[in-house]
């Protein structure tokens, strides 16, 4: 039995560390509870560090560290939770999904991106569909709620709001800095490296097929804390 734990797995125990102690920062003005909470921020980070760069790196956790430290609010303000963002599963005519590569890692995936403040989560699906391919597309309906460090599509702790959506017009034309590629592939030719296509493929191609199923979202872990399925 391989004793070695996931990168993904310390990911999110970095990560889930590091929530506790800003949240922590952000709701005491006891020095003593401080001191503490700082601690735990630098366990996190050379927990972090070792998952992304092994042992030999540790010495530059204090960087993670002063991110963090950034990061802290005070009241509400300052309680950790993810941060939420998109995908968009465009279909068009033909029955085929909308992918883009990545510039930033090469990973082909359906269109993604942040939820801007001021606008729906329907809203940044249309917003950035548009921006990084080209195509117009109306949202039909949320298909899927995941954990993005779960999937391994992201190193900080979100969650994606999945959108099945119709091509409704426009034109191929991938954002020259965040897109490297972009097209309409059927179920049985997505392009490599695709990221998680064995998480959301099945769901998405049931619906661009007409099911209509109930949401789907991350199995819960059992126990909850501990490891991944």
């Amino acid at each position: 039995m391989s004793n070695s734990v996931p990168e993904k797995t310390l990911r999110r125990w970095a990560e889930a560390l590091a929530g506790v102690a800003k949240t922590g920062l952000g709701f005491t003005d006891s020095q003593y509870e401080r001191e503490r909470f700082e601690e735990v921020l630098k366990i996190a980070g050379d927990i972090k560090v070792a998952a992304d760069e092994g042992l030999e790196g540790v010495d530059d956790a204090d960087g993670y560290v002063t991110q963090w430290m950034k990061e802290v609010g005070s009241g509400v303000p300052g309680y950790q939770t993810p941060k939420v963002a998109v995908g968009a599963a465009v279909t068009n005519d033909e029955g085929k999904l909308l992918l883009i590569q990545r510039a930033d890692s090469g990973i082909w995936l359906y269109p993604t991106g942040w939820c801007d403040v001021g606008y729906s989560a329907p809203e940044v699906v249309v917003k950035e569909v548009l921006e990084e391919t080209g195509i117009e597309a109306e949202p039909v309906r949320l298909i899927g709620v995941l954990d993005g460090m779960r999937l391994g599509e992201s190193r900080i702790p979100l969650y994606s709001l999945l959108f099945f959506c119709r091509a409704t017009g426009g034109e191929l034309h991938p954002h020259p800095l965040e897109v490297t590629d972009a097209g309409w592939f059927a179920r049985d030719e997505l392009p490599s490296p695709t990221i998680g296509a064995k998480r959301w493929a099945g769901p998405i191609f049931a619906a661009i097929d007409g099911e209509r199923r109930d949401v789907f979202y991350d199995d819960l872990r059992r126990p909850v804390w501990r490891g991944d399925q």
